[in-house]
């Protein structure tokens, strides 16, 4: 069973928000509100879906829905991992930056999930909050991709757009993995019910296996 906890600092009160259920507490994970337009609410789906296969498959204790968090607000400190998404522009003010690099200094971790549109602005505001940091793609033997479900050749190609390949990207600060980058992958996607992409069960479960090793990886490694 995989303990849904996290080194988080004194910033963090991680059980706040969450609620118990015959004897467990359920932690609760959300997706990232952002403005500049772009569609944060993409995949709706996806997270109680892959909330139900990792609790299923790695034994997390979550909360079955997704939360709603914006960038700056204090309640992103209640979440050990929060999950991004979209197709299109992204902003972050200062006061979302400083809130930003402060939960992820203090113990938090983004997973950015490019759904084809993203990438151009993503890494624009990523700079903002950590302007000393480069996104650098994880080797293949990164212990994200080596949890409960191996994947020898990094991230599994959910969709094909620009016939690149699938990547995984990191921002590294002090050692510690705080965002992970998934590119031209379109996991989240994955995720979502079967009826709306209409992909084959053996593409979802690569999916979802892969995002159960995300899971897995935020709640137990501090590397």
């Amino acid at each position: 069973m995989v303990t849904t906890h996290v080194r988080f600092s004194l910033y963090f009160v991680i059980f706040v928000g969450s609620f118990s259920a015959y004897g467990q507490t359920l932690t609760r994970i959300a997706k990232l509100k952002y403005n500049g337009g772009g569609d944060w609410y993409a995949n709706k789906t996806a997270l109680p879906n892959l909330i139900k296969f990792a609790s299923a498959e790695i034994g997390t204790n979550l909360h079955p829905e997704e939360d709603i968090v914006e960038v700056g607000s204090r309640d992103l400190f209640l979440y050990p991992y929060i999950y991004m998404t979209g197709h299109g522009n992204v902003v972050f003010s200062e006061s979302e930056v400083a809130n930003l690099r402060k939960y992820l200094i203090g113990g938090g971790f983004l997973h950015i999930d490019d759904n084809y549109g993203l990438d151009k602005f993503i890494r624009l505001e990523l700079k903002k909050v950590f302007p000393e940091l480069e996104l650098t793609e994880l080797p293949f033997d990164h212990p994200v991709y080596h949890q409960k479900f191996d994947f020898p050749n990094g991230l599994p190609k959910i969709h094909e757009h620009d016939s690149k390949p699938a990547q995984g990207f990191g921002l590294i600060y002090e050692g510690r993995l705080v965002v992970f980058y998934s590119f031209e992958c379109d996991l989240g996607n994955g995720w979502e019910d079967q009826r709306i992409h209409n992909d084959p069960e053996a593409k979802r479960l690569e999916a979802l296996r892969m995002g159960a090793n995300i899971l897995s990886y935020c709640f137990t490694s501090s590397l």
